[in-house]
C-alpha cells in the first residue's frame, strides 16, 4: 500500500501562486509515477503533471505547460506542485496519486490516491 497525503489548497486570486505537496508513504514507491490530477464540477478528473520518482522524468498537459511545475524531494518524500499564473478554470480539487506504470495521463493507470485539496481562483 501506499499512503498519499495532499495539502496546501486554497483561494487564490488569478494571477496568483499556490504549491500543493503530497506526502508519500508505505511501500517501496520508488519505483512509482507520481501524478497531480484535477477534477472540477461537472467534469472527468484529469491529469494536470506527472513524474517518475527515478530518473525525475515529467509529463505535462497543455493546460498547465509553462504555469506548472511538478517535483519530487527524495529525503522528504514528497512530492510537489507549484502553480503560477493561476486563472479561474484552474479551479479543481486536486489530487496526488502514484502508478507502478509510466507517464500515463489516463486516471485508470494510477492505482492510489490522496483524498484531494481544493484549489480556488476568484477572477
Amino acid at each position: 500500500q501506499v499512503q498519499l497525503v495532499e495539502s496546501g489548497g486554497g483561494l487564490v486570486q488569478a494571477g496568483g501562486s499556490l504549491s500543493l505537496s503530497c506526502a508519500v508513504s508505505g511501500r517501496t514507491f520508488s519505483r512509482y509515477t507520481m501524478g497531480w490530477f484535477r477534477q472540477a464540477p461537472g467534469k472527468e478528473r484529469e491529469l494536470v503533471a506527472a513524474i517518475r520518482w527515478i530518473g525525475g522524468n515529467t509529463r505535462y498537459e497543455d493546460s498547465a505547460k509553462g504555469r506548472f511545475t511538478i517535483s519530487r524531494d527524495n529525503a522528504e518524500n514528497t512530492v510537489y506542485l507549484q502553480m503560477t499564473s493561476l486563472k479561474p478554470e484552474d479551479t479543481a480539487v486536486y489530487y496526488c496519486a502514484a502508478s507502478s506504470l509510466g507517464l500515463y495521463s489516463s486516471s485508470n493507470y494510477y492505482s492510489y490516491w490522496g483524498q484531494g485539496t481544493q484549489v480556488t481562483v476568484s477572477s
